[in-house]
């Protein structure tokens, strides 16, 4: 049996995100084949993340609306105080269901609807973060047969959520985020 192809990525962070995804989302060339939909914790009023990548990036950087189509190689940022779902027919699905973890958007939903569409063509990355939302998402990927990745807590702005990611899923891979972003673009280089 061969292991697919990446088809998706997603990614979870929280405190000290911004920093992080900028070395991260602007290393993506042109033509970055692989659609990533990130999970930012940020306040219910919170302003539109993507518009800050979006002039960075070489790939398309947007809020999703509901029901909208994954493209390959764009980038989805949940819009705050919606939670960010992947729908069966590979869509994008927005909720307001109550937050998880204190959390809306959350990392787990965001995780969990991933792994049940992509399974094992799917990679799980979790960053910087001060809580522990994305631990139980990164090991349902893990579970699917996807791959789990998490920012080295020791060089992360804020470690409670990469520590907590390792602890909940034995088959994560530590990594520097000069690593993971490597290993990000690789994925996507023919």
């Amino acid at each position: 049996m061969s292991i697919p192809a990446v088809q998706a990525i997603v990614i979870g962070a929280s405190a000290g995100a911004i920093q992080a995804l900028s070395r991260i989302l602007p290393a993506l060339p042109a033509g970055y084949p692989i659609p990533m939909l990130v999970v930012v914790h940020v306040p219910p009023d919170g302003s539109d993340i993507a518009l800050l990548f979006e002039g960075r990036c070489a790939v398309t950087v947007r809020e999703p609306d509901d029901k909208e189509p994954i493209q390959p190689g764009w980038v989805y940022f949940a819009p705050s105080d919606y939670h960010l779902l992947v729908a069966e027919d590979r869509t994008v699905s927005l909720s307001v269901d109550e937050p998880v973890l204190y959390s809306r958007p959350s990392i787990d939903v965001l995780f969990e609807s991933a792994a049940e569409v992509f399974g094992p063509a799917l990679v799980g990355v979790i960053l910087t973060g001060a809580n522990e939302d994305g631990a139980r998402g990164l090991r349902a990927v893990a579970e699917a047969g996807g791959e789990a990745l998490v920012e080295d807590p020791g060089d992360a702005f804020a470690s409670a959520m990469p520590a907590a990611a390792i602890a909940s899923c034995r088959e994560a891979r530590s990594m520097s985020l000069d690593a993971i972003t490597a290993y990000l673009v690789k994925l996507g280089t023919p």
